[in-house]
């Protein structure tokens, strides 16, 4: 990068956040941080904007505006509070933003910087699960350029370059197959959140390694790969990949293969978004192929993991359907996580709530929300049946 770029980061706490504030420490010269955001850690909030000397700190929760505003006596930086206030600093007209708040709560700001037209790295995978058509509609209109962060979205990017989408002959997403991978049945509906959040490979939290371990992640990831690259869910295919080397391949209608290799460390695919269309240093290990020594392969079980069937259906009905699958498989994951549901009874509610009712076609965000409350609303008195 040749001159200094604004840049946003939301949900600068979280891990993706920190990341993104790793590399961006060791090129300070590179950028002019323009805002940072919260959810609740007003503290960390506080800490990280004097260090980037940030233009705007502001915290999701209105409710720790009070301990945002005193972290940051004595400075020169805009505070502020609310989703209202998410929204309006995405409109900022940053160069580059992180779009990484968790859940979503993140869609609005993450559509507010997209409708600014400049570039937009999303972390938020409740965007293009939730309102993916919004979302990619106001990219387009917008002439915002979208760099997908979740590395297995960012390793099809990369085997793109260069290539033409119209070209590509299938893309296959791997997967590491979580915790349960060689689980009977009857032996994944003994297993305890303990166990669950135990994943082989990454270090994530509580939700996404459940996701992982039900192979829900993996599904998601469909859903996001479906927006991104235009090719038919029919040619994106899943593959277990144990060791989670290889993070995504590319097959072009010539049968060549393109693969993008790397160790399992976020701030690689965040880099080549912050970087992109060139290339910056990062502190990563480098991969070790003789140390790794093999790399092995097998078909996703659609029996033991229901959630990829799921998934597939929620994109071939479209509309709302995949907000739905996703607000409903958030409640039963809470409710597994707090011992009321058995393991295998997370995909049962999901599938439940989906054949439960029809949402209407989102036209708005509002419509997103809307089944999104009401999606909630059934899973959650399912769990409590199942509870009780």
């Amino acid at each position: 990068m040749s001159q200094q770029r604004s840049i946003s980061i939301f949900g600068a706490t979280g891990s993706i956040g920190q990341s993104t504030l790793d590399l961006v420490r060791r090129n300070r010269d590179q950028w002019r941080v323009v805002a940072l955001t919260a959810h609740q850690d007003a503290a960390g909030l506080a800490a990280l904007a004097r260090e980037f000397e940030a233009k705007i700190a502001v915290i999701g929760d209105s409710a720790r505006d009070a301990d945002l505003d005193t972290a940051l006596s004595g400075t020169n930086i805009g505070r502020a509070s609310g989703e209202a206030a998410l929204v309006e600093v995405a409109r900022m007209g940053a160069d580059f933003t992180m779009a990484a708040i968790v859940g979503c709560a993140g869609l609005a700001p993450t559509m507010a910087a997209l409708e600014g037209g400049k570039t937009v790295a999303l972390a938020n995978k409740e965007s293009l699960v939730s309102a993916g058509e919004l979302m990619m509609a106001a990219a387009a209109r917008s002439g915002a350029t979208l760099l997908p962060v979740d590395s297995e979205h960012n390793a099809i990017f990369q085997c793109l370059s260069g290539g033409r989408i119209e070209d590509v002959r299938r893309i296959i997403l791997t997967a590491s197959g979580g915790p349960f991978r060689c689980h009977s049945l009857d032996d994944m509906r003994k297993v305890t959140p303990e166990q669950a959040v135990a994943h082989p490979n990454w270090s994530m939290g509580a939700k996404i390694s459940i996701d992982s371990a039900t192979m829900m992640n993996k599904g998601l990831e469909l859903i996001e790969a479906h927006h991104l690259f235009p090719v038919g869910h029919d040619a994106i295919e899943i593959i277990v990949h144990p060791q989670s080397v290889i993070h995504s391949l590319v097959e072009y209608r010539d049968r060549s293969t393109l693969a993008q290799l790397g160790s399992p460390d976020m701030r690689i695919p965040i880099a080549s978004t912050l970087a992109w269309p060139v290339r910056m240093e990062t502190p990563c290990a480098p991969l070790d192929l003789a140390t790794i020594g093999r790399l092995d392969f097998e078909a996703p079980d659609p029996v033991r993991f229901p959630a990829l069937r799921l998934t597939r259906q929620a994109i071939e009905e479209g509309g709302a359907r995949p907000a739905q699958l996703n607000a409903a498989n958030e409640i039963a994951v809470a409710a597994f996580l707090q011992k009321r549901i058995a393991f295998l009874d997370i995909a049962a509610i999901v599938e439940a709530v989906l054949d439960s009712y029809r949402p209407h076609t989102p036209k708005e965000l509002a419509d997103i929300y809307a089944a999104d409350e009401e999606a909630r609303r059934i899973a959650a008195q399912m769990v409590e049946r199942k509870a009780a």
